[in-house]
Parts: structure tokens; C-alpha cells; sequence
């Protein structure tokens, strides 16, 4: 079974984390995760990119600590790190998920 590369608590940094948070197609992923309990494959997140930019979307929040991935057969299954990322920064994954909710209402 393959297994993906996914940074240690200690080497999760804010930089990083608000530059994964920063783009629009990575936050939507992120919203979309914070609705699910069990996480959610790769092609239940639908976004308007290439299957490509899609991965890379993906890659750039596991490097950064916002997302865990663990294949499941041949597809891979996306969490938050919730009580990770509420360890190092308190409030801060709820406050952008808050936020971007409120924008795409407008």
C-alpha cells in the first residue's frame, strides 16, 4: 500500500498554512471537508480545474499540514487536521472556513 508524505505536527508552520489557505480552488476544498465526517475521495469534490491542477491542489494542503490523505483502494481520501491545526493556531481553520462560507453566500 502506498503511503503519502504528510508533515509532523512540529513541522506544520502558519506560512505555510495560510499560503495553502489562500487560494480559492484549495479553500473550497477545505470547506467542502469541513462538512464531512469521514473525509471524502478526490472525485467527490468537484472543481473547475484539470485533474492536474486539481492534484496539486491537493498536494500543496497535504505538504502544508491542512489535509491528511490515505489511499483507499485506488482512490485517495482527504480529511482536515482539524485538532492539528486548532493545537497550533486555535480558531484560525474555523474563522477561513467562516469566512469564505460567508462569502460565497454574497
Amino acid at each position: 500500500m502506498r503511503v503519502l508524505e504528510h508533515p509532523d505536527v512540529e513541522e506544520i508552520h502558519l506560512e505555510a498554512v495560510l499560503h495553502a489557505l489562500a487560494d480559492p480552488m484549495r479553500l473550497e476544498i477545505v470547506r467542502f471537508l469541513a462538512t464531512t465526517e469521514d473525509g471524502a475521495a478526490c472525485s467527490e469534490i468537484e472543481l473547475a480545474v484539470t485533474k492536474s491542477t486539481g492534484t496539486h491542489h491537493y498536494r500543496v494542503l497535504r505538504e502544508a499540514g491542512v489535509i491528511n490523505q490515505v489511499y483507499r483502494g485506488t482512490a485517495k481520501i482527504n480529511s482536515l487536521r482539524s485538532t492539528d491545526l486548532d493545537t497550533l493556531f486555535p480558531g484560525l481553520l474555523a474563522s477561513v472556513i467562516s469566512a469564505a462560507t460567508r462569502r460565497s453566500q454574497r
